[in-house]
């Protein structure tokens, strides 16, 4: 099995194309059938025999946990502190709130980050900022998110950032969004001055190796 890091950050775990059928019967959670998330994604059937090979390989059970996921996700950034941003990008693709990823919820969010619009990929944006699910982002929720991503790289890039850096962007970002001045940003408003604001765009590309 390869594990290969793509430059959304995610991990895409591809196998041999000789492993060409689904091996279910070893593990407690079974995904649903081929079809149904062939239908739901833009993988084709042998991507997702592939992605569920690998799947299977590093998590046997069917779930992950987050402790596991944590695990994996810090093997890329050994010289940083992954830790918190991994917790956030788990609830991200926990999507019943559970407390473990299923199959179908990686290949889901998997599918939106590699294939999806750039409406639907800032819909998943949007959903990792809003830590506390209620709709809506506080100046606070993406400070963590931010400030994470910065324990995680920010030490180790170039040209390096300060420790104030979060917070500049922060503020810059917020202002930027928060278009009514109500101190919270609604998806409506990351979306459309993420699509009509260049200098967002680009600077949330900064990030995308890690989203």
């Amino acid at each position: 099995m390869q594990v290969l890091f793509l430059k959304t950050g995610i991990l895409f775990l591809t196998v041999d194309s000789s492993d060409s059928d689904l091996e279910l019967s070893m593990v407690r959670h079974q995904p649903e059938g081929l079809e149904q998330l062939q239908a739901q994604t833009q993988f084709t059937r042998k991507e997702l025999q592939s992605l569920y090979r690998g799947f299977k390989n590093e998590c046997p059970s069917g779930l992950v946990d987050e402790e596991t996921f944590k695990s994996i996700y810090s093997q890329f950034f050994p010289q940083g502190d992954a830790t918190t941003y991994a917790h956030f990008l788990f609830n991200a693709f926990d999507m019943d709130r559970n407390g473990s990823i299923r199959f179908e919820d990686f290949v889901l969010g998997l599918s939106v980050l590699l294939r999806g619009s750039v409406t639907e990929k800032l819909r998943w944006a949007f959903n990792l900022y809003d830590i506390n699910k209620d709709g809506y982002i506080t100046k606070e929720e993406m400070l963590a998110i931010m400030t994470s991503i910065y324990d995680m790289m920010g030490r180790y890039t170039l040209p390096s950032v300060r420790d104030d850096s979060p917070c500049e962007h922060v503020e810059k970002f917020f202002q930027k969004m928060d278009r009514n001045k109500d101190g919270v940003v609604t998806i409506e408003e990351f979306i459309e001055t993420c699509q009509k604001d260049e200098n967002i765009m680009a600077s949330m590309q900064l990030f995308e190796n890690v989203i």
